[in-house]
């Protein structure tokens, strides 16, 4: 498997459809795309959050999120909006 820095593993090409290793700015295509290849076997859960220095937890809200949202659920303010909504941070305080 080729990585995003060039290194390959196991002899397999994969293109360009991965985000480079040790990525830290996570935009939504991004984490699309390290869901889709875990979801399809071409890396496991293991490998991505080796490879992206993620927690399986972290990696386990992007696939709830697409799954609950679609992909625009991956956005950041969206998830803090979610958040703020069920904990209760951010509503209007009563009788406002």
């Amino acid at each position: 498997m080729v990585f995003g820095d060039g290194n390959q593993q196991h002899g397999e090409a994969r293109g360009d459809d991965l985000p480079p290793r040790g990525t830290t700015r996570w935009v939504i295509r991004r984490k699309a795309q390290v869901v889709t290849a875990v979801r399809s076997g071409r890396i496991s859960l293991d490998d991505a959050c080796e490879i992206y220095g993620l927690t399986s937890a972290e990696f386990q809200s992007w696939q709830s999120q697409i799954d609950r949202y679609g992909v625009k659920g991956l956005r950041v303010t969206r998830l803090q909006d979610y958040r703020s909504r069920r904990s209760g941070f951010g509503a209007a305080p009563k009788g406002s």
